[in-house]
C-alpha cells in the first residue's frame, strides 16, 4: 500500500444488514451492555462457543482457533438471516492463520526442512477461513479474502457492497477475523503497544501508554433488500494516512451525506486507552457533546479488524433503538487503527 492518502466512499443507496454475529471477548451483545466481562493484564481473549454446534467433531481437532471462530460467527450470521448459502463470501484479515503459520515454521526448524506434513502450511494461508466456510456450505460462488492491515475488513466490505450495487450478488456474507497467539503477542509487545497491567473496563479512562490486545471474528449478511433487516448502512468511508484532522474527515463525510451533526444520536469511537490515541479521539468533542460519545475497545481489545466488532455492536444498538436510556436512530462509528486508517460507518434504523 502506497504511503499516501487513499479514500474509498461507497453506498450511494443504503445497504441493509440482515444479521450480525461475532465471536468476541464478550458472551453476547445484551450481556456486554448489562454486565460486560472484565479482563486484566495486557489482552482480552475470546469467549469461544461450543464448536460442535457448527462443525463435525472429527473436523474440529484439525482446525485452528481462528478458523473455528470464523466458521461459528459465519454460521450464526447465515442462520439469523435464514440463508442457506450466500451469493458471495468475502472476508478480511490482517494476520491470517497465525497459529498454523507458527506450527509450520516451528516444524520446519525442528525437522530441518525434511519430512514435513503440508497440513499446517495449507491451513496457514489467509483465505483459509473463507475457504472453510465455502467447503462446509458446498458454496461454489464468488469467494475472496482481503489482507490490507488496518483496512482489511473495509476492503472486504467495499467488495461486498460493490457486488450488490453491480447486481453480481443478491445476498453477501462478509466478515473479518484475527487471532492472538502467544508468540505473535510476545512480538507485538516488544514494540510497547500494550499496557503492563491493564483493566479492560477502565481501559479508556486509564490514559497511559499502550492498550490491551484483542481478537475475534464478526460476520454479516448484507443485501439491497430492506425486508427483515436489522439496520441500514447509509454511508461508509475509509482513508489511509490522511493529512486531514479527524474532525474535518467526519464533518466532510456527514455534509456529503446531507446529515447535520445534531442528527447523529450516538458516536462510537475506537479510543483504545493509549495516551496519544486518546488525544486524537478527544478532538471529536469539538463536534459532538460528550453524552453522545462512547467507545468499544474496552469490550474487544485492539486488533487490526476490530472495526468489524464495532459494526456488529453498532448494528445491534440501532436495532435496539436506545443506549443509556436515550434513543438511537442514527449512529456513527469512527475508528482509526494506529492513527493511520480512519474509517467511518453511518448506520440508520430501518
Amino acid at each position: 500500500m502506497a504511503n499516501s492518502t487513499t479514500i474509498q466512499q461507497i453506498t450511494d443507496s443504503p445497504v441493509y444488514i440482515h444479521s450480525a454475529d461475532a465471536v468476541s471477548p464478550q458472551v453476547s451483545f445484551d450481556q456486554m451492555l448489562d454486565a460486560p466481562l472484565n479482563y486484566s493484564g495486557d489482552q482480552l481473549r475470546c469467549v469461544e462457543p461450543d464448536y460442535t454446534k457448527y462443525v463435525d467433531a472429527k473436523l474440529i481437532r484439525r482446525m485452528s482457533r481462528i478458523i473455528k471462530m470464523g466458521v461459528a460467527a459465519a454460521s450464526e450470521a447465515l442462520s439469523h438471516a435464514n440463508l442457506q448459502s450466500p451469493d458471495a463470501i468475502v472476508t478480511g484479515t490482517a494476520y491470517g492463520c497465525l497459529a498454523d503459520t507458527d506450527q509450520f515454521l516451528t516444524r520446519l526448524v525442528e525437522f530441518k526442512e525434511t519430512l514435513l506434513s503440508p497440513t499446517a502450511f495449507i491451513q496457514s494461508t489467509h483465505n483459509t477461513v473463507a475457504a472453510q466456510i465455502a467447503l462446509m456450505l458446498k458454496c461454489h460462488n464468488y469467494n475472496n479474502t482481503y489482507v490490507h492491515r488496518g483496512s482489511s475488513f473495509e476492503a472486504a466490505l467495499t467488495d461486498a457492497i460493490s457486488l450488490l450495487e453491480e447486481g453480481d450478488a443478491q445476498k453477501v456474507l462478509v466478515g473479518a477475523a484475527d487471532e492472538i497467539t502467544e508468540k505473535s503477542h510476545a512480538i507485538l509487545k516488544r514494540f510497547g503497544l500494550y499496557k503492563t497491567n491493564g483493566d479492560s473496563l477502565q481501559l479508556v479512562q486509564n490514559e497511559s501508554k499502550g492498550t490491551m490486545a484483542g481478537d475475534g471474528a464478526a460476520f454479516f449478511v448484507v443485501s439491497k433488500e430492506s425486508q427483515n433487516a436489522l439496520a441500514q448502512l447509509t454511508g461508509f468511508t475509509n482513508h489511509y494516512k490522511s493529512e486531514e484532522p479527524s474532525v474535518t474527515i467526519i464533518d466532510t463525510f456527514l455534509k456529503e451525506k446531507g446529515i447535520a451533526l445534531t442528527d447523529i444520536d450516538l458516536v462510537i469511537t475506537g479510543n483504545n486507552g493509549d495516551l496519544t490515541e486518546g488525544k486524537h479521539y478527544k478532538q471529536l468533542e469539538q463536534l459532538f457533546d460528550k453524552d453522545r460519545l462512547t467507545t468499544f475497545k474496552q469490550y474487544c481489545g485492539e486488533y487490526p479488524t476490530a472495526s468489524a466488532f464495532a459494526l456488529w455492536m453498532a448494528t445491534h444498538m440501532v436495532k435496539k433503538g436506545s443506549f443509556n436510556n436515550k434513543p438511537v436512530k442514527q449512529l456513527l462509528v469512527y475508528n482509526n487503527y494506529l492513527l493511520s486508517y480512519p474509517t467511518l460507518y453511518l448506520l440508520k434504523a430501518c
